[in-house]
């Protein structure tokens, strides 16, 4: 544990905080103090509070109880985030809160411009270079932020947050998109804040990296603070234990059965290319076959999942959905004609987060809801409810508003909304981003159930584990092509690692070049 004086104040002290949300308690009798130079992680399973919170310390939610001391201050009526900022506390959201039309180097300096007489004045790109040299992270300045992956963009919300020099800054699920080696240069960045007296509030779901770079760790459950105490006395099994009461490893459920050769085709994509994100990719997918695709981020993994839903044009390739052609159709053919597909970022691409969780499920499914253009509540709500209990939303209230539930219950809602029809195949990239075991684990079982009913799978996941474990087979892309293709109960996570890399691949290349 960090050693932090002990007269030292607290940068902010909270004190019996409590916030509800209608008639949900999302946090109950709060006690947190949070220092200089000190990682405090948060840790706890979906909707037990975490990002509440961060939120609240960062002005974005109001506490409905209890004290909050800033440098010693009380905050007394409405907390802005505008006033935290004015206070040294910036905060990192799990949901990006960027300008996409803006280019990266505006959105890091948003609000923080120099200006004289109402002209903006001074370099920014000199400004972003110092920033850049410092954290390392490689992205043009000049480039449009809609034109980012999703992980390109959340290391322009890190950026935009350490161009605060803020005392206090709070990350929440600052590495859901990253990869390991991307993970620990933030991890890095993270250690360096620290040494120059930076408090840091650490919120994740891998526990691993939580206990690799935090002094001292927090456990919520169902909104109640459980302990706090160094990290140094925690492990993944103990914390996992003190978030859900009880002891649960993350586990995968069997595989269904495995295809045949005389088990129907569902999907088949021939030589599709996508400019120069995707080249030449073929694949098939089995009726009840879960087929995975492993990749670095960039690779051109949901790049290639957008091309076969219809989100994004093909160059050049065809694709078949049971016989039927669906090169140059819409998402909206896509659908109508049994494909469907979890986007990587939930909220800008998979729901509409102004409507209720009912409308959300039934969304892409009105006709089989409606009598003459009429939608019938008497055979929408009881659908929708049978959905959202057997994926396990919580709370399963088909009329709750979206927005207060947590990261984990929001994609069971998205699954909730695709498995509400019966597609003959299912795209998933990245289904359990931003979710913790125990929604892992409802989710690793709804694709397992998924591909029991016929329906074919196609997974793309950057958590190498989840493709071995859940896949029957796996294609491995780089650079826009598969490279290898893959039975993964016949090789090891190093091994999928190194494919990944095209390292072996490579290495042939080179030797033959030699010789």
């Amino acid at each position: 544990m960090a050693m932090v004086d002990a007269a030292a104040s607290p940068i902010a002290s909270l004190s019996g905080v409590g916030k509800r949300f209608g008639g949900v308690a999302a946090l109950t009798d709060i006690d947190l103090d949070l220092f200089r130079g000190q990682v405090h992680g948060l840790v706890g399973a979906n909707g037990a509070g975490k990002s509440t919170l961060g939120r609240i310390i960062g002005g974005i939610v109001q506490r409905d109880a209890g004290d909050m001391l800033v440098e010693g201050e009380p905050v007394m009526g409405r907390w802005t985030p505008k006033d935290a900022l004015g206070r040294g506390i910036a905060m990192i959201q799990q949901e990006l809160a960027l300008v996409p039309a803006m280019s990266v180097a505006e959105n890091v300096f948003l609000g923080l411009e120099t200006t004289r007489h109402g002209v903006l004045v001074g370099d920014l790109d000199e400004r972003y270079r110092k920033l850049e040299d410092w954290c390392g992270f490689g992205i043009d300045p000049k480039v449009e932020v809609r034109e980012l992956p999703i992980a390109e963009r959340q290391k322009v919300e890190i950026m935009r947050a350490l161009a605060r020099e803020s005392r206090l800054l709070i990350m929440d699920e600052p590495t859901s998109a990253l990869t390991r080696n991307e993970a620990e240069n933030l991890h890095e960045i993270v250690l360096r804040l620290k040494r120059e007296g930076t408090g840091i509030v650490y919120v994740s779901h891998f526990l691993d990296m939580v206990l690799d770079v935090t002094d001292v760790v927090t456990v919520l459950r169902n909104g109640i603070l459980i302990r706090t105490g160094p990290s140094s006395e925690e492990t993944s099994d103990t914390l996992v234990e003190a978030m859900t009461g009880t002891s649960l490893e993350l586990s995968f459920p069997r595989r269904p059965p495995r295809p045949t050769e005389e088990t129907p085709t569902v999907l088949e994509v021939r030589d599709l290319t996508v400019g120069s994100a995707v080249r030449e990719v073929s694949l098939t997918v089995r009726r009840g076959e879960i087929v995975g695709i492993a990749g670095l981020v960039g690779s051109g993994r949901s790049e290639l999942l957008r091309a076969i839903f219809g989100a994004d044009k093909p160059t050049a390739g065809s694709i078949e959905l049971e016989g039927r052609a669906m090169h140059g159709k819409s998402t909206r053919d896509a659908a109508r004609e049994g494909m469907a597909m979890i986007p990587e970022d939930r909220r800008a691409q998979g729901l509409v987060m102004t409507m209720s969780v009912k409308e959300n499920v039934s969304l892409p499914h009105m006709a089989s809801v409606s009598r003459w253009s009429i939608i019938s509540r008497r055979v929408e709500i009881p659908k929708v409810q049978e959905t959202l209990d057997t994926i396990g939303v919580v709370p399963p209230n088909v009329n709750g508003d979206l927005r207060t539930l947590s990261g984990g219950n929001q994609q069971k809602v998205l699954f909730s909304k695709w498995l509400f029809g019966s597609p003959s195949v299912i795209l998933l990239d990245e289904p359990t981003r931003g979710v913790d075991v125990a929604s892992k684990r409802a989710i690793y079982r709804s694709i397992v159930d998924t591909a029991e009913r016929g329906i074919g799978v196609l997974l793309v996941s950057s958590e190498f584990e989840e493709v071995l474990e859940l896949s029957h087979r796996v294609y491995v892309m780089h650079k826009g092509k598969f490279v290898r293709e893959f039975d993964p109960t016949q090789i090891d996570h190093d091994e999928l690692t190194r494919a990944a890399f095209n390292l072996e691949i490579e290495g042939s290349a080179m030797a033959e070049m030699a010789g």
